[in-house]
């Protein structure tokens, strides 16, 4: 694998978990209200 390549996977893998901690992070402040 290049070194673009490594960078472009670790971006998308930050990206993919940010979005599901953001959803978890919104669903548990909806539970709390």
């Amino acid at each position: 694998m290049t070194f673009g390549a490594i960078i472009m996977m670790l971006f998308g893998l930050g990206i993919t978990w940010g979005g599901a901690a953001y959803c978890i992070s919104v669903a548990m402040r909806k539970q709390n209200q």
